[in-house]
């Protein structure tokens, strides 16, 4: 056995726990549902590439991507009490937590995708950010997360009367539900994991969701039929826990927060490419593709404004989102 002077030895101990220390410090440890190299993932990769390059090393972020820290109901408790520093997250996952995240999470609020950049890029969207901080966490920068539309395995939905009867998977969000049953189908939350079994047994008739987890999920496999309805253009959210951010000086929040607005045009460069390889794959593959009158469906969500935008600030934060050209 090696023995030490006792000077050495108390050197190597504080040098053991001064590297300790700084690894603690240092490493900021971030959420995603979504598997490595989809384009949230690489954004948050790049997001915390910037925050080490602007931060001289202090801070660098380490993504644990497929679900490895669970799912994300289960991660963004983690996130409000420190477990987790920081989470990239779909919208509706905190309509209960964030009252404000309901609006954009509202069926047809957004009239397109660049109608939905426009706002959440803007004044509104740093609005809605502010809105998570009494909750425990921080909001930094939204992603996308696509357009939402219906796909089945029965048959093609070219009207909202094509609806009645199915049964469609939906994300564990009363406004979700509350959606889907506005326009005459069945609802039925599930977690994501289950929903290629459960459309090939024939537990549900379909789902609904953007090009690239229609794809990649197998989806299209065992329900071809996908209808562009649009119904939803929910962003997804990049936050910190609030925890975490109370350790970090003032300077190096400001970095933290205009790398995460950095990280956005890739992650959108990165969404725009897989969004269109992933609706040439499904096409070759032999879905088929059905164009949807929107203006019943639009129509039909006016019980789902009424009961979500339920206060003076909700209703208003509605008119300022349409009013935005």
């Amino acid at each position: 056995m090696l023995h030490l002077p006792k000077l050495a030895m108390g050197a190597l101990v504080a040098t053991a726990l001064s590297i300790g220390a700084a690894s603690a410090q240092t490493v900021l440890r971030s959420s995603d549902t979504h598997p490595d190299g989809y384009p949230t993932v690489e954004a948050v990769k790049r997001f915390g590439e910037l925050v080490a390059e602007r931060t001289d090393g202090r801070y660098s972020v380490e993504v644990f991507h497929s679900a490895q820290l669970g799912e994300e109901a289960d991660t963004i408790e983690q996130t409000r009490f420190g477990v987790i520093d920081l989470n990239r997250v779909s919208l509706g996952p905190f309509n209960g937590l964030v009252p404000e995240t309901k609006i954009p999470s509202l069926p047809y609020i957004f009239r397109s995708v660049e109608h939905m950049r426009k706002v959440m890029d803007g004044e509104i969207g740093d609005e809605i950010l502010a809105a998570f901080e009494p909750h425990g966490l921080i909001g930094l920068a939204f992603y996308d997360g696509g357009a939402r539309s219906f796909y089945n395995s029965e048959k093609p939905i070219a009207s909202i009367d094509d609806l009645s009867g199915l049964k469609f998977r939906v994300m564990q969000s009363d406004v979700f539900v509350d959606m889907v049953e506005a326009l005459g189908a069945d609802a039925t939350p599930m977690p994501y994991g289950e929903v290629y079994s459960a459309i090939e047994t024939g537990v549900i008739d379909g789902a609904e969701n953007n090009w690239p987890s229609y794809e990649t999920s197998g989806h299209a496999e065992v329900a071809k039929y996908y209808s562009l309805d649009q119904h939803l253009i929910v962003p997804e959210v990049l936050v910190m826990s609030k925890t975490t951010w109370d350790t970090i000086s003032p300077e190096d929040q400001e970095i933290i927060r205009q790398a995460a607005k950095d990280s956005v045009p890739y992650q959108r460069e990165l969404w725009d490419a897989q969004e269109e390889k992933s609706r040439e794959a499904v096409i070759a593959a032999g879905s088929e593709i059905t164009e949807v009158d929107k203006a019943p469906f639009i129509a039909a969500m006016e019980p789902i404004y009424e009961k979500y935008a339920d206060t003076p600030e909700l209703k208003d934060l509605v008119a300022r989102i349409q009013a935005v050209e």
